[in-house]
């Protein structure tokens, strides 16, 4: 479905995106980012970066350092057509701070008139930006709820919590990843869609076939590290990742060699385990590879309301690259159950490890399952949602 298949027929002739993460430092394979660029299709679409929903704490001076940095290069960037249709802008902005009441609005307006966007969708991801509504002409209002961002570490829960609020109360439409937590927030009665997470399916179905079939081009610092190779491909932070756990099932598999692919928000020093290899944070173009090398993915989450909320996007990327896969448990596995290790506590974790270490997965079965899962299907069917949402005041947003 392209550009000239909805012309004329939404209520609106562009999305701007407040968005939960930044397009020039976080990993690419996010909802917000997957489903805007292929929204982009139809639609032109401002991506606003995250405006935050905390300002990083001066004691904290390795991420504080991090993260001004990381802020100031995309300021740094201006307004850029990343690809065609798809614009990603990075507004000044203080976190946390009632700047964004007043600042915000004229350069983002600004922004979207230089994007050929004069009657805007406002889709709102990062709470924060519930402050911006009705401030940016929006014809319609989306609120993705795809994370619990007042379960976020060092956020503050009632300011986050008030700002859902606002955002839901105003929202035409709700758009959910987990069905649990759409059905948890039905109470609200606003009209909502369930969008769980999607995969590029080419880009980790390739890269796993190149792996079988002895063509994969593996990653530098990963080729040198011998098998079997156990790997985490993601963020090590806080709010997700069990810390505790994974050393503890490093040290009883001594014999395996343990990767970890991804920025870390966790202390310095955390793991110094000689099996642990931490390779740091990858493009997202290059994540695909780095899991088809491993031998078996894991996914050693805690038990937080994040996680309980969550519908993890590697779960489905794990799936399509054909690679045994050995978890934590977590709600929104129920569907994927049976393709799966589930097993919880360190002792039951590293033995589902050598269980699946050398194992053959059934292929043919994950791919029938993955069928329509991928994020050209999820963009179709939410683009064709965005076009028919009917009309509703704009007055409730007051």
């Amino acid at each position: 479905m392209d550009r000239s298949e909805l012309a004329g027929t939404a209520p609106f002739d562009g999305i701007i995106c407040l968005g939960g993460e930044d397009w020039w430092y976080h990993n690419r394979g996010h909802f917000d980012f997957q489903i805007m660029r292929r929204l982009a299709r139809r639609w032109p679409v401002l991506f606003v970066n995250s405006v935050g929903v905390r300002m990083p704490k001066l004691n904290e001076k390795r991420v504080f350092v991090q993260r001004i940095a990381r802020k100031l290069k995309s300021l740094s960037r201006g307004l850029v057509e990343a690809e065609p249709g798809f614009f990603v802008y990075s507004p000044f902005n203080v976190p946390g701070q009632k700047i964004s009441e007043w600042s915000l609005g004229p350069q983002i307006r600004l922004a979207a008139r230089r994007a050929g966007i004069k009657l805007p969708l406002l889709w709102v991801h990062c709470p924060a930006g519930a402050a911006l509504i009705g401030q940016l002409g929006e014809t319609r209002v989306v609120l993705q709820r795809t994370d619990r961002f007042e379960a976020f570490p060092d956020a503050d829960p009632d300011y986050v919590g008030h700002m859902i609020d606002r955002a839901r109360d105003a929202a035409d439409l709700v758009v959910y990843a987990a069905p649990h937590l759409m059905a948890e927030e039905a109470v609200f009665d606003r009209d909502q869609i369930l969008i769980d997470h999607g995969v590029d399916l080419d880009r980790f179905v390739g890269a796993g076939r190149a792996a079988r079939e002895g063509g994969l081009d593996v990653p530098a610092d990963l080729a040198g590290i011998s098998g079997p190779r156990v790997g985490f491909i993601g963020g090590l932070d806080a709010h997700t990742f069990a810390p505790e756990l994974f050393i503890e099932v490093a040290r009883r598999l001594p014999g395996h060699q343990f990767v970890l692919v991804g920025g870390s928000s966790l202390p310095e020093g955390w793991c110094d385990l000689p099996n642990v290899h931490m390779l740091g944070r990858k493009p997202y173009e290059a994540v695909a590879a780095y899991q088809a090398a491993i031998d078996v993915l894991i996914m050693p989450w805690n038990d937080s309301e994040w996680i309980k909320a969550c519908n993890p996007i590697k779960l489905k990327e794990y799936l399509a690259v054909g690679r045994p896969i050995a978890t934590t448990d977590f709600i929104a596995l129920d569907r994927w159950r049976d393709l799966v290790s589930v097993a919880d506590g360190a002792d039951r974790f590293a033995a589902a490890i050598e269980a699946a270490t050398g194992k053959t997965v059934e292929l043919d079965e994950r791919l029938r399952r993955l069928d329509g899962e991928s994020w050209d299907a999820k963009a179709d069917l939410l683009a064709r949602r965005l076009a028919e949402t009917p009309d509703i005041p704009m007055e409730r947003a007051a």
